[in-house]
């Protein structure tokens, strides 16, 4: 008896447990996905050996039409070429796999492809991503080497397409064009800001920088040529010339103020002028 009403107990504990303020919030932001994407999904049946693909959704008039809207069409030849081509890559020994398939076409309806375009590169996405997975798998299970080396070289260039895809599909959406965002620039008082590509001269190896330092030094180091002094007797021209009338200084007659500072004279009377 004790044990039996441990266990109503038990159960009446797990019926009566509160749901906390992040499970309230994780179960309202789920209703509001739900309301916001309404369900898209293909149940697959067979009619005698021939297997048949139907929307599955209680009204026949709106199924197909969320259906195409996931797939981005309003072109019923495409969409039935699209659905065929999932149901295909999904399908194993000429069955169609329908959970693969709502798979697939969930990765479609994720990536929200805004044309037909859009559409086919992210079928193709949702094909590569299935088929990395798969061989992810036999790579496990596999023991010889050479199956080894053959799966994982299969495995990397499909994660590697995969890249590439979701690269081609940022490109395609943004029209191929590069932004550049300009967040903050300061400049002070007096200073040039350059908003573009900058290149900057090629460095020199210490070799060159210590030649022309070296150069440099010995070209500061050296003093500048002299040019060269007419000289002339300091003898005592100047006393010769107030008694001699016809004197000449033996400076040259061009050189006047030069001979002039060289006797020291302040007022010497160029034989020119005489």
């Amino acid at each position: 008896m004790a044990a039996r009403e441990k266990k109503q107990q038990s159960k009446e504990e797990k019926t009566v447990r509160e749901i906390t303020a992040a499970e309230r919030a994780v179960i309202k932001k789920h209703l509001a996905r739900l309301e916001a994407k309404p369900s898209v999904r293909f149940k697959v049946s067979k009619t005698g050996s021939n297997p048949q693909i139907e929307f599955d959704h209680p009204d026949e008039l709106v199924g197909p039409l969320l259906v195409m809207e996931a797939l981005a069409s309003a072109d019923q030849d495409f969409v039935n070429g699209i659905v065929r081509q999932l149901a295909d890559a999904s399908g194993h020994d000429q069955e169609i796999d329908e959970r693969g398939l709502n798979f697939m076409l969930s990765v479609i309806k994720g990536v929200e492809p805004r044309d037909q375009l859009e559409t086919m590169l992210a079928a193709q996405m949702a094909v590569v991503h299935v088929v990395s997975m798969s061989f992810a798998r036999h790579f496990a299970l596999i023991e010889t080497l050479p199956q080894q080396d053959s799966a994982e070289r299969a495995f990397n260039k499909l994660t590697r397409t995969f890249a590439m895809q979701m690269e081609a599909l940022k490109r395609y959406r943004s029209g191929a064009e590069q932004k550049v965002t300009l967040q903050h620039v300061s400049v002070a008082e007096g200073g040039q800001a350059i908003v573009g590509n900058v290149t900057h001269a090629p460095r020199k190896n210490g070799q060159e920088q210590t030649a022309q330092k070296k150069a440099a030094q010995e070209k500061a180091a050296t003093p500048p040529p002299t040019l060269p002094i007419r000289t002339s007797c300091r003898c005592q021209a100047w006393a010769k010339a107030r008694s001699t009338t016809h004197f000449q200084c033996g400076a040259s007659q061009i050189d006047e103020w030069r001979s002039q500072a060289q006797h020291g004279a302040d007022a010497f009377q160029s034989p020119l002028r005489r």
